[in-house]
């Protein structure tokens, strides 16, 4: 899907940041309060729970006598194990050059798959959906399986909508030329993918998309002066693709890594012999690596590269600004068939659930793969922002950043690290 850039003059950027910065304060306030309400009531059902085990247990160790106290112990310990899910709550103030200013509702479930699993990470659920004052409008539904003692993983996405942006062309001359032919569009996607064990923490699996779209010109509006409409507008247009996935992740916590690694490869093949109008090949690699520097500090490092095959649709290049990559960037005003960018973030916890983290990074937009690290078009961005623990278990954080591309600058939130 595309998105919204807008460049925006310095006044309507101040006053934008000041409803943002105003809403990211309530909305920590309210969490505050309904987290602090979620631990006591977790503390009292474990207390209620606990204290007729304890009696039972010490009854038990009454009647068997000291000598069967001692093999009884360890057992009562494994049957008292909290293994309940968390859920995150998060209605999202949203105010972007790209979408407009609106909401983001999102609902989410953090549990373990099979309680008696104590080898596979929590699964993860949930839904959100999207509501701003440009018009755009989407749901989607999310679910991430982690099973038979971190055997499997299964993910699977749907997502249905209309988003309403401006595309400004392909290439860095076409983004900073800021010629906008405001676009509409809606459709649906799908996304599966199951994936299997290698050893050495190695996953390789299978992903299947398909979904349809429509895009026409925005209501109420002409074809600008240098802008070339793209040729599929006002058609139908379904893609379909197999592909692979590859990964390694090395990290003991996925939502808030302080140690470990991420190493990851997709590739996307859609075919007209899959049903797709489109025939052409997406490529993804990210690597991640986080280091401990002291009990609440942690340095995290991020690449990122995406290359693009055959002959797809402008959406089906790689998008600078998209999946915080990197952040500073209206999402859709760069793109472009090969893309790379690498960042460093700096993250801080604070007492109370709070945290700050400072980030820097570059990257670029090319048309062809040998150009990468060789145009004279880098595109730097940079930042800071505030973190708040929406659940103390699974340590998941509310996420607010300030960060300064180009020549504009951007905020956001979200739900989890930006990578």
């Amino acid at each position: 899907m595309g998105s919204r850039p807008t460049r925006v003059s310095v006044p309507t950027r101040n006053r934008s940041s000041l409803w943002g910065v105003r809403a990211t304060l309530a909305v920590c306030i309210l969490f505050a309060a309904w987290a602090e309400a979620q631990d006591q009531h977790q503390r009292e059902d474990a207390a209620a729970t606990a204290a007729p085990q304890r009696s039972q247990h010490e009854a038990n160790l009454s009647a068997s006598g000291p000598a069967d106290s001692e093999t009884r112990a360890v057992p009562e310990q494994k049957k008292t194990t909290d293994r309940r899910g968390s859920f995150i709550i998060a209605p999202l103030p949203i105010s972007s050059p790209a979408l407009g200013t609106g909401i983001v509702p999102v609902l989410g479930y953090i549990f373990p798959f099979h309680k008696n699993d104590n080898v596979s990470p929590p699964s993860v659920v949930g839904m959100a959906a999207l509501m701003t004052d440009n018009g755009s409008r989407a749901f989607t539904t999310y679910a991430d399986l982690f099973i038979k003692q971190d055997s499997y993983r299964i993910t699977a996405l749907y997502f249905q909508g209309n988003i309403n942006y401006d595309l400004y062309g392909t290439g860095v001359v076409a983004g900073d030329a800021g010629h906008k032919l405001p676009l509409e569009q809606s459709g649906h996607v799908f996304r599966a993918e199951a994936l299997r064990r290698l050893g050495l923490d190695f996953f390789l699996g299978v992903r299947f998309w398909t979904g349809s779209s429509k895009i026409v010109l925005r209501a109420g509006t002409d074809i600008p002066p240098g802008t070339q409409p793209p040729p599929d507008i006002g058609l139908h247009t379904t893609l379909r693709a197999m592909g692979l996935r590859l990964n390694r992740d090395t990290r003991p916590n996925r939502f808030y890594p302080a140690t470990g690694t991420l190493l990851e490869f997709t590739s996307d093949f859609f075919s007209e012999g899959l049903g797709s109008k489109y025939t052409f090949q997406t490529y993804r690699f990210t690597f991640n690596k986080y280091g401990s520097l002291g009990k609440s500090h942690v340095l995290a490092y991020n690449l990122f590269v995406c290359g693009t095959g055959g002959g797809p649709p402008f959406y089906g290049n790689c998008v600078y600004g998209t999946n915080n990559e990197l952040r500073g960037y209206t999402a859709g005003q760069y793109l472009d068939r090969y893309m790379i960018a690498t960042q460093l973030e700096y993250r801080l916890t604070l007492p109370k659930r709070f945290g700050v983290v400072a980030f820097g990074g570059i990257g670029e937009v090319v048309p062809d793969g040998a150009q990468l690290l060789k145009a004279r078009y880098f595109l730097p961005g940079g930042g800071a922002g505030a973190r708040f623990q929406l659940s103390t278990k699974y340590h998941v954080n509310l996420r607010a950043d300030i960060a300064l591309g180009k020549d504009t600058w951007t905020w956001s939130m979200g739900v989890g690290e930006a990578f």
